[in-house]
């Protein structure tokens, strides 16, 4: 993934918002840990009202997932676009070390303009920009990539114990290249890092081996060939 750049993933179903919110922190996560992101706070926006004020952050649960609370700073803004205005200047400061912005519904304030906007302070300051989407159908946008993320069955552990998370994404688009790759990938929570392919799980097509870093991902399609992102 570009360090830089604005990152959309997408909810598959109404039971996958929490999956593609959670693919988004763990891929700050892998970038904080392995040097690839700058230090600093990872700022979070989200509504205060409707769905994600009834669905708060669960610390212990970050830290189940290898993410530190005391790292986060949270923002609940009223509305959504004092969301977009809240995260073109946190990124535009450039001292956090991504922002994560959760959107539920059409959102449609978020436009083609509203997008560029944030890419533009992005690429001048350096920032990832991550815009979790749920309970909407993807839209054209300045994004550098966009995902479809839904959960998978995770892999038991010796004893039965429960495994690690484990996320099914589809490569939407991807700018100035073509769409289409989908896998599997489990969470390492010891490495903070992906891993696949997934012991004892069939191939997926298109699957790649993976170097344990997102950016490692070729933009290889699993459809129709010659086909280009159209958003």
């Amino acid at each position: 993934m570009q360090q830089d750049g604005v990152h959309e993933f997408y909810a598959a179903g109404a039971q996958d918002g929490s999956a593609a919110l959670a693919l988004a922190l763990l891929c700050v996560v892998q970038g904080t840990v392995q040097g690839c992101r700058p230090s600093g706070p990872l700022i979070w926006l989200r509504l205060a009202k409707g769905k994600q004020s009834r669905q708060r952050p669960y610390a212990p649960g970050l830290v189940e997932l290898g993410i530190d609370p005391a790292a986060i700073v949270l923002m609940r803004l009223p509305d959504i676009q004092s969301l977009l205005r809240a995260g073109v200047d946190c990124v535009r400061h450039g001292g956090a070390a991504a922002v994560v912005m959760e959107m539920d519904g059409r959102a449609p304030t978020f436009d083609l303009t509203a997008s560029r906007r944030l890419a533009l302070a992005a690429e001048q300051s350096g920032t990832m920009v991550m815009i979790v989407r749920s309970g909407a159908e993807p839209t054209p946008s300045a994004a550098h990539t966009r995902w479809q993320v839904a959960s998978a069955p995770s892999v038991p552990l010796p004893a039965d114990a429960p495994g690690g998370p484990v996320f099914d994404i589809t490569l939407l688009r991807r700018r100035g290249g073509r769409e289409g790759l989908n896998l599997q990938l489990e969470w390492d929570r010891e490495r903070g890092t992906f891993r696949a392919p997934i012991p004892g799980r069939a191939p997926i097509l298109g699957r790649a081996p993976l170097s344990g870093d997102l950016s490692a991902l070729p933009a290889v399609r699993t459809g129709d060939a010659g086909r280009r992102s159209a958003a």
